[in-house]
């Protein structure tokens, strides 16, 4: 099957969509599908469009539901889409009612969905290979990794702030790896680097550096606003790290409600008195670790791939047996 993959960033972006949609690629091409990833479509002929992002591919879901009413369209959603778009931008209504199947990170976004669309939707969570060697930490200092770019969304000087209220006797230490998304971003990593002992901003690395970071870390700390389903948590799973993690539907749709690594939104002193719990409580780091190793398996890529083979027959079968959309 001749597959278009639209993702709506340049193909040399380091947004998170792409890193997504080059996943998503090598999967279908494993099961056989010719696929075409496209800034936006212009009209190609292909059989089925997957489209990432419902209001930033608005555009092209509605050219290629005109030029092809009778071909499937499997939407891929954002956390963006999710917890906003859907509720302020037709266009993004408009992408729902469009779409054949839709897939989300997980499976708490389905709450935020028109009732009459929810029977088209799948979770798929994203899935992370093991890295060489596993989970060990370094046993000099008890460090914590942060992975993520520098964007608001992200609240990521939270770690450091947290890091700021712990005692004079911890031994914590923040390591985050990102690129800077902006230049205040990068004078206030920059200048939390040279004040703060506990924090060091290293900046932005390849995939396989940030995972060997967090690998050698005792635990990931996740403090985004919002999140799709991050694949920086597949990542942690993977390899059995303990992740901290703001209360958000996204990382509880992947962690479960009743994870007890949770500290509340944009509260560093919550995320300080978890932090100093990891570092002081021997159980609590079992215990979250435990809980992450029972989860690995959800991030398996012989699952994820599984899922996208079920869900893209699916598309094709029911677009055979439903009437156009105009």
């Amino acid at each position: 099957m001749h597959i278009r993959l639209i993702c709506p960033v340049p193909r040399a972006s380091r947004h998170g969509n792409m890193t997504s949609a080059l996943r998503w690629s090598r999967i279908l091409k494993a099961l056989g599908h010719r696929v075409v990833i496209e800034e936006k479509y212009t009209g190609a002929n292909c059989d089925l469009l997957l489209a990432l992002h419902a209001w930033r591919s608005a555009d092209s879901i509605e050219l290629f539901n005109e030029l092809h009413p009778d071909l499937p369209i499997v939407l891929a959603l954002t956390g963006t889409d999710i917890y906003q778009d859907i509720h302020e931008k037709p266009e993004t209504q408009r992408s729902l009612e469009l779409a054949t199947r839709m897939m989300m990170l997980q499976p708490l976004g389905m709450n935020e969905l028109p009732p009459h669309v929810r029977d088209k939707a799948r979770t798929i969570f994203q899935s992370a290979r093991q890295t060489p060697g596993g989970h060990q930490p370094s046993g000099k200092t008890f460090n914590v990794s942060v992975i993520g770019h520098l964007r608001p969304v992200k609240d990521p000087m939270r770690t450091a702030l947290a890091s700021r209220l712990l005692t004079n006797s911890s031994r914590l230490h923040v390591l985050h790896v990102g690129g800077a998304m902006s230049m205040e971003f990068q004078t206030t990593a920059t200048a939390e680097t040279e004040s703060n002992p506990r924090y060091t901003w290293l900046g932005e690395m390849p995939r396989w550096k940030a995972r060997r970071v967090m690998a050698k870390s005792q635990a990931m700390v996740l403090t985004s606003l919002a999140e799709g389903g991050a694949n920086v948590v597949s990542e942690a799973l993977a390899d059995a790290i303990p992740v901290i993690a703001s209360r958000i539907p996204g990382s509880v749709g992947m962690l479960g409600e009743d994870y007890p690594g949770y500290y509340q939104v944009e509260d560093e002193r919550d995320l300080a008195r978890v932090l100093t719990r990891l570092e002081t409580e021997p159980t609590f780091l079992q215990e979250l670790k435990r809980w992450c190793t029972d989860l690995s398996s959800m991030v398996s890529p012989a699952t994820e791939q599984s899922l996208w083979n079920d869900l893209i027959q699916e598309a094709v079968q029911a677009k055979a047996l439903a009437p156009t959309t105009a």
